[in-house]
């Protein structure tokens, strides 16, 4: 009897992640991530961020015939595909399923004002069964495009979300889910289906919608093209796509109301599970249908994102070319908490929606020429992430978010003690460590076609979990830290 597998993408800004999972037992196999160096982005202008879903194709092309050829494993035992993506990017195609220009990406922030115009014009009460305010997301990101570039705009055959991309590539289908019109924007939670007097309002065209398909079903099935072209079997069906948070949601096995997800990558996110639609922070605050979603199981995912976290940490890290991560957290660990007043906001990475899509930078506030050293620095960017990570969870409880478990990958941030404690110290919940990624959990969620959610979370602890981060018990020194930190963030955002 041979072995059969999962295939898992997890298409990133800076790479296309490719993952295979045993179909029996959930085990990773081999996990590769491609291009080796990051993927470019392009920004003609300030605040603004585009990549060629041409080049994300290419990538999950190359990484899959890596994976097979490493691996040495049959590839007509690989039984289906799921995908991870970046959320609220806009990608246009034409009617041969031809990108017409760029992805506009999730951290490009040139539709803000339309955002903002939109929820004004529109009202807060309107945009209720939205659940969100249209911000910049993909809807807004399609009305920029359709007011500066009209011809193009009158080329679109459908828009479709960046995973919605890389499953038309592989299966030469147009579709998209539920879930991803509820990223970008266009699900309308009280009818349960498309919203409709969205697309009246931007003047959008009905059509440019694709249709609707279901997670955890035969969604379409890999092309003779796309086999060729990746190595795939033909005929294998993709079976699940998500967002990357509500896909990293289910890596951490976070289905249910008061589990929460954390990221700590390029951008931090917060992820909590709720079956509660009302939201006092619909500014602030997104909420999306959940990958186990329906009708009669409305789970939510409130996602909060601060853009500049782990980027904050990397960019140090580029400055101080000869220091390795470990190393930074080994000079940090030796300077005190509060990092004797230094204090950085890392809000550098375009507009922070959680501050009402102000962009107030990153600020480098009271440092002493004859104090303060790298290492200061070190530890005041790894507190002033994890502060940011704090601020968040307190808009969350203000959103009715209910927190009884956090659990986190074991990725850069969460590798630092001094991020991770301080983090779990101040909000005073454990937090739970997996060793998993975004590929492995699109791979595994492949073969969740039973929609046993219970048996899935098991499997997660028993194959991933690393360690628990607890509290401190004298938190006195981290809330004195954490308040000094908070009013150099209250200065700026008066600014």
């Amino acid at each position: 009897m041979h072995t059969k597998y999962y295939i898992g993408f997890d298409l990133g800004s800076s790479s296309v992640k490719v993952a295979l999972v045993d179909a029996a037992s959930g085990e990773n196999i081999l996990s590769l991530h491609e291009p080796k160096n990051e993927m470019s982005i392009l920004s003609e202008q300030i605040d603004w961020a585009e990549q060629d879903p041409n080049d994300w194709w290419k990538f999950v092309c190359t990484g899959t015939k890596r994976i097979l050829q490493e691996s040495k494993i049959d590839s007509s035992n690989i039984e289906a595909v799921g995908i991870s993506y970046q959320m609220h990017g806009l990608v246009v195609v034409d009617a041969n399923g031809e990108p017409l220009r760029n992805s506009i990406i999730w951290c490009d922030s040139r539709a803000v004002d339309i955002g903002k115009q939109a929820f004004k014009d529109l009202t807060k009460e309107r945009c209720a069964s939205l659940l969100n305010s249209p911000a910049n997301f993909t809807a807004s990101k399609l009305k920029w495009v359709k007011d500066n570039e009209p011809e193009l705009y009158q080329k679109i055959h459908k828009f479709m979300l960046p995973g919605d991309f890389i499953a038309l590539k592989l299966t030469g289908t147009i579709s998209t889910t539920n879930n991803g019109l509820s990223e970008g924007i266009f699900w309308d939670y009280e009818s349960d289906s498309v919203a409709s007097w969205l697309l009246d309002y931007f003047e959008f065209s009905h059509d440019l919608v694709p249709d609707v398909v279901e997670n955890f079903t035969p969604q379409a099935y890999i092309s003779k093209k796309a086999a060729e072209e990746t190595g795939l079997p033909e005929g294998i069906p993709i079976t699940y796509r998500a967002g990357d948070q509500p896909n990293n949601a289910l890596s951490l096995n976070v289905f249910n109301s008061g589990e929460v997800a954390a990221t700590g990558g390029t951008s931090g996110v917060i992820y909590a599970v709720t079956d509660n639609k009302n939201s006092n922070e619909a500014s602030r605050i997104n909420h999306f249908a959940h990958v186990n979603y329906s009708a009669e199981n409305p789970t939510i995912g409130k996602l909060l994102c601060i853009n500049g976290a782990g980027i904050m940490y990397r960019w140090l890290r580029n400055q101080s070319s000869a220091e390795s991560y470990e190393t930074m957290n080994r000079k940090a660990s030796k300077i005190a908490i509060g990092s004797e007043g230094l204090v950085i906001l890392p809000f550098g990475n375009g507009a922070e929606r959680m501050l009402d899509n102000t962009n107030v930078g990153t600020q480098f506030c009271n440092i002493n020429l004859n104090q303060h050293s790298k290492a200061h620095l070190y530890r005041a960017a790894l507190e002033g992430i994890a502060f940011s990570f704090v601020y968040g969870m307190e808009i969350l409880k203000n959103d009715n978010a209910t927190i009884k478990v956090i659990r986190a990958g074991n990725d850069n941030l969460f590798r630092s003690e001094i991020f991770a404690k301080t983090l779990a110290t101040l909000i005073g919940y454990e937090i739970e460590i997996y060793n998993t990624t975004g590929a492995i959990g699109a791979a595994r969620a492949a073969g969740l076609t039973d929609k046993d959610f219970e048996r899935f979370g098991k499997n997660i602890t028993k194959n991933d979990h690393v360690m628990t981060f607890k509290p401190i018990e004298n938190k006195t020194p981290y809330l004195k830290a954490y308040q000094n930190w908070k009013t150099e963030l209250e200065k700026q955002i008066k600014n």
